[in-house]
């Protein structure tokens, strides 16, 4: 099978070769920046891809240039089905990753190291065990970090993500930071993000320069800059001395959009050419009757906006936040 023979290129030159997967609207926590309390209106199984449909749509997603392909939720190892998902993508030549609730990962562990799945990302938004509770609306704290311990002791490459919120979270910031002292973990701080039924509020969040500056603050000259990879999402610093790292997801007050190399698919099998968009194209129904559906993703991907699904400035973005008609997070896939 021929694969990579082509390029998904936007208007703006930007090459896209990272496909984020859902494969479920469905979560076993309820974040309160993910997930409206009351949850989201569950539908037929039949509104969503199969294994065999998510394994097809990722293979021409292959063929058109395609090279890592991440996997995401909702809290995507929910699936009755996810480790055979797992292996079978594993089968495509691609870099395979997941990002995760974590709780569940030990009854995963097995299959990732089989399927050569070395990268996973964890939400992580709280060290306190009574604080990560109540934002996540669950008690497992302890199996989280139970699991990350156990991902470490296997040498996974493991990131954690945590939404800072004003005062909320933002007071762990340096423990948060701290965390990467002894381990070879890498804490990536997500700026809070507008989405349907998180009640969003430019205020609550902590931007990316104010994260710096209270780093700064603790850690003076200590604090390092490195380079980052070409396509990072995230700002990436490191304590002198520390073996873990730190960064800084801006998406709202220092976006990456000018070299983003990111596609999305969710759990119902339509593709969104950008976080913040809320157009899509339906592939499934594409898929479903027949159709080649190479064509509308070229088309989705030459009409990506240059930023933010057209939301240029912050002041755009503030006034369009709250009319956005975006998705809920949980089932746009994180």
């Amino acid at each position: 099978m021929s694969m990579n023979t082509g390029t998904l290129v936007d208007r703006f030159g930007r090459v896209h070769n990272y496909l984020r997967i859902s494969l479920t609207e469905r979560c076993n926590f309820r974040c309160v920046y993910c997930m409206p309390e009351e949850g989201i209106p569950l539908r037929p199984r039949s509104e969503f891809m199969t294994r065999h449909e998510v394994y097809s749509l990722a293979e021409t997603f292959v063929r058109l240039g395609i090279t890592k392909i991440r996997l995401t939720g909702g809290e995507p190892l929910v699936r009755n089905d996810a480790d055979e998902i797992i292996t079978r993508l594993a089968t495509l030549p691609v870099e395979l990753a997941i990002t995760t609730n974590g709780v569940l990962v030990d009854k995963f562990l097995d299959t990732f190291i089989t399927a050569g799945l070395r990268s996973v990302n964890i939400s992580l938004d709280s060290l306190n065990e009574e604080k990560f509770s109540m934002l996540t609306r669950r008690n497992h704290f302890r199996t989280v970090m139970d699991n990350i311990r156990l991902l470490l002791e296997h040498d996974f490459h493991v990131k954690l993500n945590a939404v800072v919120m004003r005062d909320f979270n933002d007071s762990e910031l340096i423990d948060f930071i701290e965390f990467t002292k002894d381990r070879n973990v890498h804490f990536r701080f997500i700026e809070f993000m507008p989405f349907a039924g998180n009640n969003w509020d430019l205020e609550k969040g902590l931007s990316y320069h104010e994260i710096i500056h209270l780093a700064q603050q603790q850690y003076g000259s200590r604090v390092i800059r490195l380079n980052d990879s070409s396509n990072d999402t995230a700002k990436n610093y490191q304590i002198e001395g520390y073996t873990g790292t730190f960064a800084v997801i801006s998406s709202v007050t220092s976006p990456f959009c000018d070299t983003c190399n990111r596609l999305r698919l969710t759990a119902d099998g339509k593709l969104k050419n950008c976080l913040f968009s809320n157009t899509e194209v339906d592939l499934l129904t594409r898929l479903r009757n027949g159709e080649n559906i190479e064509h509308f993703i070229h088309a989705s991907v030459r009409e990506k906006h240059a930023a933010r699904g057209g939301m240029d400035t912050l002041r755009d973005f503030e006034q369009q936040a709250s009319v956005n008609g975006n998705r809920a997070m949980v089932a746009i896939g994180g």
